[in-house]
Formats: C-alpha cells, structure tokens, sequence
C-alpha cells in the first residue's frame, strides 16, 4: 500500500475562526481523510481569523483534493489556496549558470573578456589538449536524452524530459561539485542523437546518456564511444548495474553466500537488465537467467537480435526454458527491473533458502516487500521509503568526478567494478544487515570513495589522456 510521501505534499492556506477547538477539528479531518500533516505555521492574526499553512503529505494528486475537501468540510474552516510543493520547487527550473570568476573592475572584465581571452584562446588553438585545462571542458559533464524511456513515465518527449535532466545535472553539482547540463534532443532519429552529441563534444568533458529507449540506447553509447575521446557512460545501464553489483556484494555476505556460486534470476531484458547481467558475468557470478515479456532467454531463442543475442549467447548456461516463475525454482537471487506485480509470493517461496530479493521497477516493484517479510533474507527496492534503495545517485556522481580527475578517455569495465566496490565498502562490515547493505545517498563518504577507486582503475588500464601540458 502507497504511503503519504513528500512527492505530493501540499500546502493547505486555511482561514480559521477564533472558535475554540477549530484547529483541533481541523487536524483531525485531515488525519481522518489518510493526509500526515508535517507542519502547522501562523500566517497572519486578526481580530476574527487565523491564517495558518499547513503542510500535509498525501499519497497522490487525487487524495489531495480529498484532503482539501475534508477540510473545507469542518466548520469554520476556509480554504484559500493549496500550494502544490513539487511543483513550486520546479518554478523557473532547478538550475542555473554562475560565473567562479567575480567582474568588478575594468581589469576583471579585460582579462575575462577581451581583449585577455584572446591569449588564451590562441593558447587552445596552438595546444588543444589545454582545452581540458583553461575551460570548463574539464568539470562538466552533458546530461543528454530524447525523453523516449524517462524512468516510469515512458515516452514523453524532450519537452517533459526537462525537469528530470535538470535534476540529474542538480545531483551531478550537489554531490560531486560537476557542472552539468540537460541536453533535451527533439529527434527519435539514431543518427541524429548521435550527431548532435559529436557536435556538442568541444564543450563538455564527460558525456551522460539518458531515459533513451532501448534498443537505440545501445547503438547510441556504442557510437560515441567509439567516435570521442571522453567518457561516455549510459546510466540507465551501468549506473543500475554498478549500485545493483554493490548491494548484491554486501547481501551475500548478510546470507552467507559467496557470489561465485550464485544464481541469479532478472526479470527484464532492457537497458539496466542488459547491463546487471553483464556485470554480474564480470563479478564472476556463474549462473544468470534472464527474462523478458516471452519467459526465458536461452541460446537457440530466434526471436531476437542484438543485446538480446549477447545474452542468449552468455547467460543461462543450462539453457532453462519457461516462465519467471520457472526461472525462480531454487534461485538464489531476483533482480526486477520490469515492471509492477510480475512476481508473486509463491514465487519467493520457491527460491532458495535465505533468498535475495530486488524488486527495482519504480514506483510499484515487482513484489512489495510486505508480501514477502519473513521469506526473503534481504530486500532492495528502488524507493526512498523502504530500507536498501538501489538508487543511481549512489554511483554516477562519484565514477564522473573520478573520470574527469583522471583526464579518463573513457569509461572501462575495471573502473565500473572499481565503483562498485567502493559503494559496497561504505558500509562497515559490522553493521551489515538486512536491512542495511547499501549506503545512504546522503552518505558523502561514497563520491569520493568512488572517485578516488575509478581514478585509480583508470589510471591502471590506461585509459587516461597522457600529455604533459596537463
């Protein structure tokens, strides 16, 4: 069951008589009506009414309204206004540019400008590699889509992709002090995403892919790797499947399983499905399963092509066939990144004992972890509200920030592990738990570790750009 959550928290303004108890009544309609009311504050005072706001979480839009009817609904009671939070966090955009440099004088201002910039420009032109050093090529990084898979909303376009690049680039500044901005492209066209991006290359020093549906997202990250000469990192695919390899690491140690004997179920064939399962070959995990809408995948499946074949071809070495729940029988591990509901808890029931459930599909997983206390050992989901979230924010703030302090080509998969490793090591040994196997996002200790581990692998496969001028 969905809980009152900050996401659609209001803010009720109320006129209150000077009727003794009207506050009282109030604040019970809206606990009587399912809203948790976080807040009470005085507006204003006069001689007949108080104007008080009133902060409330609800569970959706529609309970909303239920609220501000319940409270319409008690004598003595006017509503003036509901202020929805979310949306006026988002007023004007969540970003903006801000020069490092402050222009107070006229020498500020000719060195900055012209006729000083020139020098410097004249700098790059003779050494380009020094655009890494004087511009902000060196500390930022493209957060680029076409708003044809936003996480949970599916295809909606660049327009409505926007405030969630914003906040992508907000986190990228927040947590690993990058300078990032959203790159929403008006075109489903393979090629021109891929242009577009190779044009853009000049000014950024790192490149994020985005909510861009699969199978294009493949192609896209395959091209600009191949063709620029910074990193170039699909986070739908690799930032899942690193937060997802680090938080399987700590659960097996809650277990008292060894990853080199696991099996492993995911439910999804996508972009992160792809992804986890290529990681999880790479952490030496020897038995991965993975479905899609037709059950499993298995070597000698001709109904598809592409990433698709790459798992038929390296997963499911006893070539099972069937359904998820055929899949599950004696699994030790589920990894849901599909959709709402597709597995139940007979399913759960059929695994392994002390089981690892991670139920990722946003906002429903797969299974809720109330239907299954008691029969997974441990439990992830990707939401804010339960224990363990598998949250990306764990992961590509910190392997940008080592990427570009390494002058990193690219992003490998050493450096992919590397991250993974140091997410899973946030977290003490002694305090792991079933309900504690992945660091906080809050936690700052995680983006350096990160980016001290990614330099370092970098640095070690020699994928780093060498040149002295640096």
């Amino acid at each position: 069951m969905v809980t009152p959550n900050v996401s659609y928290s209001v803010v009720l303004r109320v006129e209150l008589s000077h009727r003794p108890g009207t506050l009282g009544r109030l604040t019970t309609a809206i606990g009587e009506a399912g809203g948790n009311i976080l807040g009470v504050d005085i507006v204003e005072v006069s001689d007949d009414v108080i104007v008080r706001d009133i902060t409330v979480l609800a569970v959706d839009v529609e309970h909303a309204n239920v609220i501000r009817e319940a409270a319409e609904s008690v004598e003595g009671v006017h509503v003036r206004s509901v202020m929805d939070r979310t949306f006026r966090l988002h007023l004007g955009g969540k970003i903006e540019v801000k020069g490092k440099v402050p222009i107070t004088n006229r020498d500020d201002l000719s060195m900055a400008y012209t006729p000083g910039v020139a020098r410097v420009s004249m700098e790059i032109a003779a050494k380009p590699v020094q655009v890494h050093k004087y511009t902000i090529k060196s500390n930022t990084v493209a957060v680029v889509t076409n708003g044809t898979a936003v996480l949970g909303l599916g295809n909606i376009g660049p327009y409505a992709a926007l405030p969630v690049m914003e906040g992508k680039a907000q986190l990228f500044k927040e947590f690993a002090g990058i300078d990032a901005f959203p790159i929403c492209l008006n075109t489903n066209s393979i090629d021109e995403v891929v242009e577009t991006v190779e044009r853009l290359e000049p000014v950024f020093g790192g490149i994020n892919l985005e909510d861009i549906a699969a199978p294009d997202c493949f192609e896209i990250e395959d091209r600009l790797k191949g063709s620029l000469d910074i990193p170039v990192f699909h986070d739908d695919q690799h930032g899942t499947s690193v937060v997802v390899l680090a938080a399987l690491r700590n659960a097996v140690k809650v277990v008292d399983k060894k990853m080199s004997e696991l099996s492993v179920v995911i439910a999804g064939a996508g972009a992160a499905g792809v992804a986890i399962a290529k990681i999880l070959n790479n952490a030496g995990v020897p038995n991965v399963i993975v479905t899609d809408r037709r059950g499993i995948i298995f070597d000698g499946r001709e109904d598809f092509s592409g990433p698709k074949l790459w798992l038929a071809e390296n997963t499911n070495p006893e070539k099972k066939m069937g359904s998820v729940s055929d899949a599950l029988r004696g699994a030790d591990v589920f990894v849901g990144v599909s959709g709402p509901g597709i597995v139940h808890r007979n399913d759960i029931e059929q695994m392994a004992p002390r089981s690892i459930v991670f139920g990722l599909a946003n906002p429903t997983p797969e299974i809720m972890p109330e239907e299954i206390e008691g029969i997974a050992a441990v439990i992830a989901t990707g939401r804010s509200d339960y224990p363990n979230q598998i949250n990306n924010v764990l992961c590509f703030p910190g392997i940008f920030r080592g990427a570009l302090d390494a002058n990193a080509l690219s992003i490998t998969e050493s450096m992919k592990l590397a991250a993974a490793n140091a997410i899973a090591s946030a977290v003490p040994e002694e305090e792991l738990s079933p309900s504690y196997i992945v660091p906080s996002v809050f936690n700052r200790f995680v983006v350096g570790a990160v980016a001290i581990s990614v330099a370092e692998a970098a640095v070690k496969d020699g994928a780093v750009r060498h040149d002295p001028e640096l």
